[in-house]
């Protein structure tokens, strides 16, 4: 066995695992470096911590790939599952699993731009959510009290504003809300100035409000292609035109707002309203007006006219004066006919009048008879036996009553005869 060793042996060193790994770490970071790896992001897992964790893979291999916090939040777009990307980062190792991973430290879509990947992402979002919905689109007021600015105060497009504003309607007030329209952070001025118009007081609010800015590359555009602009113009309460780049650019903010101008120019346009087009159509109103009222005269006058020649033609006068003569004749006559209808009813009753008097009994008392009724049953007597001694009875003559007391009764020689007992007091 000695003979196939070497005479003279080195040293042994015996390594740690994590000796061994954190050499081959140092080993892979020294002679790599930093490189771009083209890959298909899969198994992508966003921790609580905000670093996100994935594997990128191609036909035939993968390999496990980090990205910090930091690194996360300066990407334009969102890392998603089946996305081709270019990752630059270093080869590592993780010590704890023994793991080769990649340490990214910044990431491209490839094929397209990292911009125009995060708008096609935002706009998906933002289009399921229904903020581009057609039904939540609010109509422009046609006769705006105040229109409110929203761009910056040295560019292109304010004067573009004031100039198409002076031109169609310089009678509205125009307020400015400056603020960046590029750069970093851009996007949280551009909210802040929305809100800012919107949340003016009753007074000095403002009816629409224009977001506006001149033409630019996609990466000077970015602050309206940001989730943070969208959702201000989303929750603004009044009307918003937004008016972004030139005709060909289309930003998230043109598709959240109520109208999308294609400039700025447009966008003032929409706001107010064109006195000269205004001019143009009360003249043309006034006119007819004034024709229509010309019609109504000329129909009035022909209709006068028409009642004239038939007033003329009954000859009304005449007619009212023969009718005043017939009514004369008609009342004497009326008068005549009552007088003898009169005459004759008087007769008439006069006649009934004395055959009543005949009849009516106090013409037979005022002949010397009377009337005897009992005093309390109230019943007329007629005869001696139905009353006794003490019965107090009621004597109708025909002039006055007087009261009485039965003081005896008997049957009378003749039928007519009664003798009653007079009170001495009545």
């Amino acid at each position: 066995m000695t003979d196939f060793l070497p005479r003279t042996l080195p040293e042994r060193r015996i390594f740690t695992i994590a000796e061994l790994l954190a050499g081959v770490r140092a080993l892979l970071e020294e002679s790599m470096g930093r490189l771009w790896v083209a890959g298909e992001v899969s198994n992508l897992r966003r921790a609580s911590s905000g670093h996100l964790y994935f594997s990128l893979k191609d036909d035939t291999a993968q390999v496990r790939a980090v990205l910090f916090r930091a690194d996360a939040r300066r990407m334009p777009f969102e890392l998603e599952d089946g996305l081709e990307v270019i990752a630059l980062g270093e080869c590592s190792v993780y010590e704890a699993r023994g793991d080769l991973q990649l340490l990214v430290r910044h990431v491209e879509p490839r094929g397209r731009g990292a911009l125009q990947l995060a708008f096609e992402q935002l706009r998906a979002r933002l289009e399921r959510e229904g903020l581009f919905d057609p039904s939540r689109k609010r109509p422009l007021p046609a006769f705006p009290r105040r229109v409110g600015l929203v761009t910056s105060a040295s560019g292109a497009a304010l004067r573009d504003v004031i100039e198409v504003s002076g031109r169609r309607f310089p009678a509205t007030p125009l307020l400015l809300a400056p603020t960046r329209v590029q750069g970093d952070g851009a996007e949280h001025e551009i909210a802040a100035a929305l809100a800012a118009l919107a949340s003016l007081p009753r007074g000095h609010a403002v009816d629409v409000i224009l977001v506006v800015r001149g033409g630019g590359s996609l990466e000077d555009l970015q602050p309206f292609n940001t989730e943070v602009v969208a959702r201000a113009i989303a929750g603004c309460p009044v009307p918003v035109v937004s008016g972004v780049g030139h005709e060909t650019d289309l930003s998230i903010a043109d598709l959240v707002a109520d109208l999308r101008a294609p400039t700025p120019s447009v966008a003032a346009a929409a706001a107010f309203p064109d006195r000269a087009v205004l001019r143009d159509r009360c003249a043309r109103d006034l006119v007819r007006l004034c024709t229509a009222a010309e019609r109504v005269v000329e129909r009035a006058a022909a209709r006068l006219g028409q009642r004239s020649e038939a007033l003329a033609r009954v000859a009304p006068v005449a007619r009212v004066a023969a009718q005043r003569v017939r009514l004369e004749a008609l009342a004497r006559a009326l008068e005549r006919t009552a007088r003898r209808h009169a005459e004759r009813a008087r007769s008439q009753l006069a006649a009934v009048a004395g055959r009543l008097d005949s009849l009516s009994p106090l013409a037979v008392l005022a002949r010397g008879y009377a009337i005897v009724w009992n005093a309390n049953t109230r019943a007329i007597v007629r005869r001696a036996d139905e009353c006794a001694p003490g019965d107090r009875l009621r004597v109708r003559l025909g002039e006055g009553e007087l009261a009485a007391t039965v003081e005896n009764t008997r049957e009378p020689a003749r039928p007519w005869r009664r003798v009653l007992s007079l009170p001495e007091n009545r």
